[in-house]
């Protein structure tokens, strides 16, 4: 299959550069994967496509403040890191700018505080570094660090916690799962009260979010690995959602794609408690044992998660959806309007 198969033209006036006051006031287009019909909302209007009997999946990282500004030691020239993923200890894969002057070797300091060591080079800008500090990592990374925002964002938020969902737990995200921005407590508990369960897995959002597709055919792509969790109690609240014949609701593709590597790793049908590291790729020709609907944002052109609501819709579906997304000119990306499939 061909990468230019899921391209498509996005006006750029369309790229949400900050996020809605009131979270659930976003639009919300609704996409029937067996007749293609569409439908447009406010996305506070998810509750009416929940049924009772339901379970909403939610992924519970937590974005952590990765993006350091700091200089090369030796030059004093300017160095920006992004923290992707704790290796073991104070190493840390992560990506630097500009990548042509940082050689392994190379030692960058943030401050009087912090200092790190470019122990590996790999493509792309990709380095592992190892870092030194006096005091607690995450205490120095909570002063110095800013939160990760996506390139085409210009501005540092306010509010750090904007760029949180209101459920986040577990620290370790490069980015925001961006489906789950749009939820509040109050539209949670709707949620609740109208008879759907709530549950939670965690894959905490890694370098796969930040690389560009670089070849032709989808596949000869491999995706990056993250981290994933899934619970016994999440397990069991799925299993019996499937014994009754209902419905299991991912927000977001993190949650898509944290379901099927468990689905796929079990092969009685039944889920099981499960932690690792996942590459999965989803796309068209994938069969989905876990995944029966999905709340998502719009994605870039020509990106794996593109193919990921293609899978699962279909991709004339989407490139239909997509294309009155944008004559009635939704938000894309990050902050921008969601997606129901179902």
């Amino acid at each position: 299959m061909n990468v230019n198969d899921y391209d498509f033209e996005l006006p750029e006036t369309l790229i949400a550069q900050t996020p809605l006051l009131d979270r659930s006031a976003s639009r919300l287009l609704t996409l029937s994967k067996d007749s293609g019909e569409v439908g447009h909302h406010t996305f506070s209007d998810v509750v009416q496509y929940l049924q009772p009997g339901d379970t909403l999946v939610l992924n519970d990282t937590r974005v952590i403040p990765a993006r350091l500004f700091g200089i090369k030691e030796d030059t004093g020239a300017k160095a920006e890191v992004l923290l992707l993923k704790q290796l073991e200890g104070d190493r840390w894969e992560a990506l630097v700018k500009p990548g042509k002057k940082l050689k392994k070797g190379a030692v960058i300091v943030f401050g009087d505080e912090l200092k790190a060591v470019i122990e590996e080079e790999g493509d792309m800008g990709g380095r592992v570094l190892s870092f030194s500090y006096e005091g607690i990592f995450q205490e120095i990374l909570d002063r110095l660090g800013q939160m990760p925002l996506p390139p085409y964002i210009k501005e540092q938020l306010d509010d750090r916690e904007r760029y949180q969902t209101v459920y986040a737990r577990h620290e370790g995200s490069a980015a925001a799962p961006t489906a789950g921005l749009h939820f509040t407590e109050e539209l949670l508990d709707q949620i609740r009260e109208k008879g759907v369960s709530i549950t939670f897995v965690t894959l905490h959002v890694g370098l796969g979010t930040f690389r560009p597709m670089s070849v032709d055919t989808i596949e000869e792509h491999v995706m990056h690995e993250e981290y994933y969790s899934l619970s016994q109690e999440t397990a069991d609240v799925l299993n019996e959602t499937k014994a009754r014949g209902g419905r299991v609701v991912a927000v977001g593709t993190t949650s898509c794609r944290t379901l099927e590597t468990v689905g796929n790793t079990f092969g009685d049908g039944l889920l099981q408690a499960s932690s690792g590291w996942t590459q999965i790729f989803i796309y068209p020709g994938y069969e989905f044992r876990v995944v029966d609907a999905m709340i998502t944002n719009f994605h870039l052109p020509k990106s794996t998660l593109v193919m990921l609501v293609s899978a699962l819709a279909g991709r004339e579906n989407i490139m239909h959806a997509y294309q009155e997304a944008i004559d009635r000119e939704y938000r894309f990306f990050s902050f921008g309007d969601a997606m129901f499939i179902y």
